[in-house]
């Protein structure tokens, strides 16, 4: 048997849920179709998916095409849930993107594509709703070609459009061509590029179906498809289409044991279950693998093999397959199990650039808050947690405010927690402005810590995160002690000058020093005139925050790209709402009656440039928005933070903190 990864994407309301749910009933895994209306289709689990009739984590399920076994993953579609597409992305095979005959291609639409495009992952697009008033399927091909890719390849035509009737006729075996097609395979075959030129004539479709099938393999070509989830019509043709144009998984069963984990959730007893995908290798029960580097080994006690429709416990799960896994604790998304893979490309993810903080309902839940979503951040790495000790308060991370939906029916549902939200905050950083430089000696100028730590900070490359060098030798003091300032020298950037995290940076230990053990035989060790590790992390935020004083930092705010398709005559009314909401427009195209705008827009006002769009545009405003980069704020007071913890900007206050913290033992 051949196993098939396939993913289906599309954009809010394309249909992908309900198309899943029509190929699991084609293919004869169930019986009954579900309604995303209805509340009961296979892949939405989650209470809130079904309420709000959206695709919020993704979800595996399994079928049969001949000799081919398929997991198939239906994917969120909503742009806060960009992550969740990305992480599942990296496991596939091939991917189906739906298409609505009827809104046709939308921002989302887009945004998928090209990281399809990006990770050249093998692509069918699926128009579906063609049995709908307003379809369009001759308009959309071109509107596809215009803002998705030129390389398409439609496969059939349509009847009745917009009817009830609405039907899906293949090309062949009709005895016509796909238009187009010799001419765009040749763009990639320099034999049928002669013969193309000769005419085209003498080239057999048997030929051309070969070229058909390894370029879209190869990513270089999409084959076009038309039907309707809820009719029917043209979903058996996508079902022959995906087994005959999209590649198998590669099953390399010889090699090391290595899979990706791409879901983690939690099962009814409170225990991980990990999704991994296997691309190298046989993983079995009682195996002891490791996922990261420096993290012990973990036993799989149980595994899950997805087969027709349902997960089947097996004994092992070999390549090319998805298995759920029991046993691996410590295991977190994005970790390899097993050996890591050579030669594959790094994951992007687009930081979360939005945070709020949680407010338990009720004070005393706060502890239960916690626990509640420390779990709920196992299952998305993406989605940071930060806790203020002080004012006993937790923040998350967001991409959008649906989250806060998402977040909150989640902890009610699943841990009877009833939360608020305060109000949504960007999430900024620093960068360095100059070099700076600190040290404190031990038992010198009031340093009341047995150590010694002298640290100089850089400005580096924007990107390149934070860099720990020394300057002094290795072997000059224990290496736990340089393990600790490292550590602690990590830990307090997360929160700079202004209560940012401070990155791009690199920190180089330029002075060390620490007090010898001082003990006897047979004697206690003297705690008060030996260094210890405590000595090291307790000095190293001092000497850290004054050497980033002399240097000076720089609150930047991120920045979204955005692209607006609107009507011409809307021009004048939405430039000037671009400027109140601290937008740059940096072009603007008027082909005909539609202007396009692009440049950048602060992440804080993406969220109201969505609500004021459908006023502005008669409801004809397309917005199209991503991360980007980083900026200075420009506008405004700087924007601060609220410390988490003690402050070593005021040291007085930080080591009288840190004094109570040693007296209560923690």
């Amino acid at each position: 048997m051949h196993t098939l990864n396939l993913g289906i994407l599309a954009h809010v309301d394309a249909g992908k849920t309900s198309l899943t749910e029509r190929l699991l009933h084609t293919v004869g895994v169930i019986d009954e179709i579900g309604s995303v209306d209805k509340g009961n289709t296979r892949t939405d689990s989650l209470a809130l998916e079904r309420q709000r009739g959206i695709t919020i984590k993704s979800a595996v399920v399994s079928f049969e095409i001949e000799d081919t076994t398929v997991n198939l993953l239906d994917t969120p579609g909503h742009p806060d849930f960009i992550a969740e597409v990305e992480r599942v992305l990296g496991v596939l095979d091939g991917a189906v993107l739906v298409v609505s005959a009827v809104e046709g291609v939308q921002a989302q639409t887009r945004v998928l594509m090209r990281t399809l495009q990006r990770l050249r992952i093998p692509t069918l697009v699926f128009v579906n709703k063609v049995d709908r008033r307003g379809a369009r399927p001759e308009e959309l091909l071109k509107d596809i070609s215009a803002r998705l890719t030129p390389a398409i390849v439609p496969m059939g035509e349509v009847t009745g459009p917009g009817t009830k009737g609405a039907r899906f006729t293949p090309y062949e075996p009709y005895g016509t061509l796909p238009p187009r097609l010799l001419e765009l395979l040749a763009e990639h075959d320099d034999d049928l590029l002669a013969a193309y030129v000769d005419g085209g004539a003498a080239v057999p479709y048997g030929r051309l179906s070969t070229a058909l099938t390894a370029q879209t393999g190869q990513a270089l070509v999409h084959p076009v498809f038309f039907g309707s989830a809820i009719t029917g019509a043209g979903v058996r043709e996508l079902v022959a289409g995906i087994r005959w144009l999209l590649p198998a998984a590669e099953r390399d069963t010889d090699g090391p044991a290595s899979g990706t984990v791409f879901k983690v959730e939690r099962g009814a007893a409170g225990e991980k279950i990990a999704y991994v995908r296997m691309f190298s290798g046989t993983l079995r029960t009682r195996d002891r693998v490791s996922c990261r580097d420096g993290e012990p080994e973990g036993k799989v006690t149980a595994i899950e093999v997805f087969e027709r429709g349902s997960a089947v416990r097996k004994a092992a799960v070999a390549a090319g397959r998805i298995g759920k896994l029991w046993g691996l604790t410590g295991v977190r998304i994005g970790d390899t199990v097993g050996v890591p893979r050579k030669g594959t490309e790094e994951q992007h993810f687009a930081p979360p650039t939005l945070e709020t903080v949680v407010v338990p309902a009720r004070p005393r839940d706060r502890g239960a808050l916690h626990t509640a979503l420390t779990q709920l951040a196992e299952q998305d790495p993406l989605i940071n947690l930060r806790h203020d000790e002080i004012r006993r308060e937790i923040s998350v991370s967001l991409y959008g405010e649906v989250q806060k939906e998402v977040i909150q029916a989640t902890l009610a549902d699943e841990f009877g927690l009833d939360v608020t939200f305060r109000e949504t905050t960007p999430l900024c950083i620093e960068r360095l402005t100059g070099s700076g430089s600190a040290v404190e000696f031990n038992k010198k100028d009031g340093n009341p810590f047995l150590a010694t730590v002298g640290l100089r900070v850089d400005p580096a490359p924007v990107g390149s995160g934070v860099e720990f060098r020394l300057e002094v030798e290795l072997g000059s003091m224990p290496y736990a002690f340089f393990k600790a300032v490292e550590d602690t020298v990590r830990e307090t950037l997360t929160q700079g000058i202004h209560g940012w995290q401070v990155t791009d940076c690199t920190v180089t230990m330029t002075h060390s020093g620490y007090s010898p053990r001082q003990s006897h035989a047979h004697q206690r060790f003297d705690k008060s005139m030996s260094s210890t590790g405590a000595d090291f992390r307790g000095l190293t935020p001092l000497v850290l925050m004054d050497a980033l004083r002399r240097a000076g930092t720089r609150v930047h705010e991120p920045l979204h790209r955005f692209r607006l398709d609107l009507p011409a005559d809307a021009l004048g009314a939405v430039l000037p709402a671009l400027a109140r909401l601290g937008a740059v427009p940096r072009a603007t195209g008027t082909p005909g009656p539609v202007s396009v705008l692009e440049g950048w827009v602060p992440a804080a006002q993406v969220h109201r440039l969505e609500q004021r769009l459908p006023g502005l545009t008669r409801g004809e405003g397309e917005l199209e928005s991503a991360f980007d980069h980083y900026a200075p704020v420009a506008h405004g007071a700087v924007p601060r933070r609220p410390r988490t913890g003690p402050d070593p900007l005021d040291r007085g206050e930080y080591l009288l903190n840190l004094t109570r913290r040693v007296g209560d033992g923690r």
